[in-house]
């Protein structure tokens, strides 16, 4: 595997870039739009960069850190140790990412409705600032699509596990992100855009995985209530066997993400 670079530490959080990252750069309407489009490119993953310290510093707010934060092409991932079981901490959690793409939006149309907006007009620098209004609506509507691993699943799965359960509610959103992954792979496969693919097939197996993920964490946990003793792991670990035998602690997980989809405006 390719090892992240890394950009800093902001709030205690590791901020890190993927390698992968660079490929946008070399997309046809960035090359052809030159440095303006990487301006452009670079802002856009400053608002998913954002979002994702929206859900880190939420998480935080109920005791779970966050491992660190990688941006890759479509999007970023904020490595949450696990997520929180009670489904109203999990809500907020979810919601706080596209609250701060709206705020953002907020805080620009508010900008403009000072006055900004006509000083502006007609520039380059007022054509940026609506753009980001547009992207970060985007980025805020997109993820609250319900569709597990998007925060919108998991919102779904939140006002579900108090009425089906926790597993079942899983079940039902990462279901539901499956299909749309598979439907959604389907409408761009014609076109051959590789970051869509990238995105639907993002979407499609990191659902499967956490589903997956969540019937061994409930599995595991019936059996320690009928076990207890020094085999219960303590709250945000799990036991795992090494590959000598040996049975150690280690971390709970979460993989957390704001993937992004845009076409560029420079079309």
């Amino acid at each position: 595997m390719l090892a992240s670079w890394k950009l800093g530490r902001v709030a205690g959080i590791d901020v890190f870039v993927h390698p992968t990252f660079l490929l946008v750069f070399l997309f046809p309407d960035v090359l052809r739009n030159g440095l303006l489009a990487v301006l452009f490119v670079l802002a856009v993953f400053g608002c998913v960069l954002l979002h994702e310290f929206g859900h880190a510093l939420m998480a935080r707010r109920f005791g779970i850190e966050t491992e660190d934060i990688t941006l890759y092409p479509i999007g970023g991932v904020a490595r949450l140790r696990r997520l929180p079981r009670a489904p109203g901490a999990e809500l907020l959690i979810a919601l706080a990412g596209p609250a701060v793409n709206f705020a953002i939006v907020g805080a620009l149309l508010l900008l403009g409705g000072m006055g900004l907006a006509d000083e502006l007009a007609g520039t380059a620098t007022g054509f940026f600032l609506e753009q980001m209004v547009v992207v970060n609506l985007f980025l805020g509507l997109f993820n609250l699509i319900p569709a597990f691993p998007l925060d919108g699943g998991r919102v779904l799965r939140a006002l579900l596990s108090g009425w089906l359960g926790r597993v079942r509610a899983t079940h039902v959103a990462a279901t539901i992100g499956r299909t749309l992954a598979i439907l959604f792979g389907l409408t761009v496969l014609s076109t051959w855009n590789l970051l869509h693919l990238a995105l639907a097939a993002f979407v499609y197996f990191a659902a499967r995985a956490e589903e997956l993920q969540v019937v061994h964490e409930e599995r595991r946990r019936r059996y320690d209530g009928d076990n207890q003793g020094i085999w219960v792991a303590p709250p945000g670990y799990r036991w795992v066997q090494r590959n000598d035998g040996v049975w150690q602690l280690a971390p709970n997980v979460v993989v957390h993400g704001g993937p992004y989809v845009g076409p560029s405006p420079w079309r």
